[in-house]
């Protein structure tokens, strides 16, 4: 018996597919940005189409990939695009007679009652243009939790065919009233819940957590930068680089002499991985070579140095950088 109303307090029911439910600041959350899109995408199309359109938000729910693909209608239009930088992919969906509407009203049409068939060769690109504008658009609604770059990848007309997830994964679904002149439909995008859910949380509880992470963050660092400072890195000290033609490349034979652009008071290169980061001349240090670095030349000044037996000197004195042999 619960402790509270003499009521007994029974076992609350447990959804293994939905281990972790959307909260009310995290459908309000999408409930802004999708009320953003709408607006945005009833411009778009009013504006493109010539056509007065209007788009408003129905719902926002939490599904498995299943539940939602078996919902839809078949044929219909399902945009499979990247939700890049986040994992996974999302889907737009609307149904086909307002995507035949959508291409009648761009050609010149009235956009009236159209044929349940797939698109031709011309139509696609079409359709293809105003998807990725749209996709802006969602873009632009989503600035406030994450930056995406969506990019349409493929259309499908069976919901069977689209490969988006698996059956069991989660996802979120946010549901349009669209119209079209006199077209209506409902439409559907269709998001990865493991991919936007963290968003969400940073924009519910960043305060608390940003700390936390920060030090993580930098804990995290300084174990990288040391164990980088231990890292062994390949070194190499260059001479500029000399042009040949291939007949004399292929006929090299021991003994020939390649004269060099390099001049002797210019410092050779020292580099790491092709990229130079410091300047060095030429010396020995006992019966090693070895090379003395030197200040960087200033872009547009010929650099001059002392020649290699005054670095050899100063080499007995200074610590050697690594070199290649």
């Amino acid at each position: 018996m619960s402790r509270r109303g003499g009521k007994s307090s029974g076992p609350e029911p447990y959804d293994f597919r939905r281990p972790t439910k959307l909260s009310r600041e995290h459908i309000r959350t999408l409930q802004i940005a999708y009320e953003t899109f709408a607006r945005q995408y009833a411009t778009l199309l009013t504006t493109s189409l010539r056509a007065v359109s209007q788009v408003s938000l129905i719902s926002i729910e939490q599904l498995t990939y299943d539940e939602y693909i078996s919902g839809l209608s078949s044929p219909t239009i399902v945009a499979m695009f990247s939700i890049d930088p986040l994992p996974g992919t999302a889907i737009l969906e609307f149904s086909l007679s307002t995507a035949m509407a959508c291409i009648d009203h761009m050609l010149g049409g009235p956009g009236g009652p159209q044929p349940q068939r797939p698109l031709s060769d011309i139509e696609t690109p079409l359709l293809h243009g105003l998807i990725e504008r749209t996709l802006g658009e969602l873009r632009y609604a989503f600035e406030g939790i994450v930056a995406l770059r969506p990019e349409m990848t493929t259309i499908e007309y069976n919901p069977q065919f689209a490969q988006a997830g698996a059956t069991s994964d989660a996802v979120i679904v946010a549901s349009f009233e669209m119209r079209v002149g006199t077209e209506e439909c409902v439409a559907s995008i269709c998001l990865p819940f493991g991919s936007i859910f963290p968003k969400l949380q940073g924009e519910q509880g960043s305060a608390v957590l940003t700390e936390a992470q920060r030090l993580a963050r930098e804990a995290a660092y300084r174990n990288v930068v040391a164990g980088l400072e231990g890292a062994p890195i390949e070194v190499a000290v260059r001479f500029q680089p000399v042009r040949m033609h291939p007949a004399d490349l292929v006929g090299l034979r021991p003994g020939d002499v390649v004269p060099l652009a390099h001049t002797t008071s210019t410092p050779l290169a020292v580099t790491t991985a092709d990229i130079t980061f410091a300047y060095a001349v030429p010396g020995a240090q006992g019966n090693r070579l070895a090379c003395l670095v030197v200040p960087s030349p200033q872009p547009g000044q010929r650099p001059t140095h002392r020649p290699a037996g005054h670095a050899a000197g100063q080499l007995g004195q200074n610590r050697a950088e690594e070199t290649r042999r």
